[in-house]
């Protein structure tokens, strides 16, 4: 009990993902075919008690955007100032876009994962159609804030709260008292995150114990290879490209950074949710790293809602693989094709449901291949899905830590501090039982 007592929240989650996983496979391995273990554990238990913790997550979300961005953008009284906060925030986030999806395509191009004796499978795909870009521009304005925060469109949520905030920190003495109520609620709603991530290592245990049940081994055999590049294309750039960026543009140390982003990606691998895992990722930033709030309750939402390294791979990856299982050979300009459209796609299509599959069938129209290819890699999609989102949000960090060092708005001390944010009440320490 006492040893219990010790464990921190990075330790009780691995815990929990290695229980479930183990129980979810000895489950699978010695009923195969029970209905009763597909009824009252599969779709039952493990399923309810999961949602329960992804819903608790996603509760969050648009509160703690909207009023975490409001208080960012409160502090940012020079327009100046906001326009080149996010002139330099989206150019670091499809910067970083673009080297990924370049990396995927030279790993894929060069390993050669396709082989054309997978084009006779069943490759139907209903794809849903991808909005257009100049419908993506439109749509980044809500006509309705409280239905785009009830909707969850993050961008427009995020254009209304740059606005509000900049409203109010034009209004002088009663700008202010309006920025100290937001203040205030959002160290409410910090409040309320450690509380719900109490939930952390019971949520996460049945999300791997359903995945486990529900994964078709059979999948892994026909696209094991694909499978094995995207995830290797995932590992390098989650921890060689990032940690060199953050390196050579903030000379911070990419070790120290590692260890203290284990609970984000072990949320985000969790949930494959970057916006579930948002109040995480934000609370780490400010209370780990010594990233100041104004930079992370910006550059976090905006990275959560455009910053889709870990799908770009994928694209890139899926693109070349469908072509070399089809016999079609793509040239130079489709590669640059293929770079440019993920590239600027990652900022449109990032709230749509289904995001990943989504714009690759976008990708795939552009370059003239065939969308059926989709239905190829589903079977490993999810937990492909669980690594990019991973990677994604370790981008996100990555980046703000970037910004905030060259804003002037990080606290060096608390970064090098392996015990910082625990004497504030954050994650690790309000967790321990």
């Amino acid at each position: 009990m006492t040893q219990s007592k010790k464990l921190g929240l990075t330790s009780k989650i691995l815990i929990g993902m290695a229980f479930g996983f183990l129980i979810g496979f000895a489950l699978r391995t010695a009923f195969p075919e029970s209905q009763w273990v597909t009824d009252y554990l599969t779709n039952g238990l493990f399923h309810v008690i999961g949602a329960i913790f992804v819903s608790a997550l996603k509760m969050l979300v648009v509160p703690l955007v909207l009023v975490s961005l409001v208080c960012g953008t409160c502090s940012l009284s020079d327009p100046s100032s906001l326009g080149r906060l996010g002139g330099k925030t989206i150019a670091f986030y499809l910067t970083t876009t673009a080297i990924a999806i370049s990396l995927a395509i030279f790993a894929a191009v060069m390993i050669h994962p396709g082989n054309a004796s997978l084009a006779s499978e069943n490759m139907e795909f209903a794809a849903k159609t991808a909005p257009s870009l100049s419908q993506v521009l439109i749509d980044m304005v809500p006509t309705n804030p409280i239905k785009a925060m009830t909707e969850g469109k993050m961008l427009q949520i995020i254009i209304f709260a740059v606005v509000f905030g900049f409203a109010i920190s034009h209004l002088g003495e009663r700008g202010k008292r309006v920025a100290a109520l937001f203040e205030d609620l959002n160290e409410v709603i910090m409040k309320v995150v450690t509380l719900v991530m109490q939930l952390a290592p019971y949520g996460v245990f049945a999300l791997i114990a359903k995945l486990a049940l529900t994964v078709d081994a059979s999948a892994f055999k026909s696209v094991l290879m694909y499978f094995l590049v995207v995830l290797g294309a995932l590992i390098v750039h989650g921890l060689v490209v990032y940690p060199t960026l953050l390196k050579l543009l903030s000379g911070l140390n990419p070790i120290i950074f590692l260890k203290k982003l284990r609970d984000v990606q072990l949320f985000a691998f969790s949930t494959a949710s970057s916006n579930a895992t948002l109040p995480v990722t934000v609370e780490t930033a400010e209370h780990r790293m010594g990233v100041s709030n104004k930079i992370a309750s910006f550059t976090l939402p905006l990275g959560a809602t455009i910053n889709m390294d870990g799908t770009a791979i994928m694209q890139g990856v899926a693109t070349v693989f469908i072509a070399q299982v089809f016999g079609i050979d793509l040239t130079l300009t489709d590669y640059l094709t293929v770079i440019l459209t993920a590239t600027l796609a990652s900022i449109g299509t990032a709230g749509v449901p289904g995001v990943g599959l989504i714009m690759l069938a976008m990708v795939l129209n552009q370059v003239g291949l065939p969308v059926e290819g989709i239905a190829l890699i589903i079977g490993v999609d999810r937990l492909l899905d669980m690594v990019r989102t991973a990677v994604n949000v370790t981008g996100d960090s990555v980046v703000t830590l970037i910004v905030a060092k060259s804003e002037g708005e990080f606290d060096s001390e608390t970064f090098h501090n392996p015990e910082a944010g625990k004497l504030k009440g954050n994650l690790t320490d309000q967790v321990q039982s």
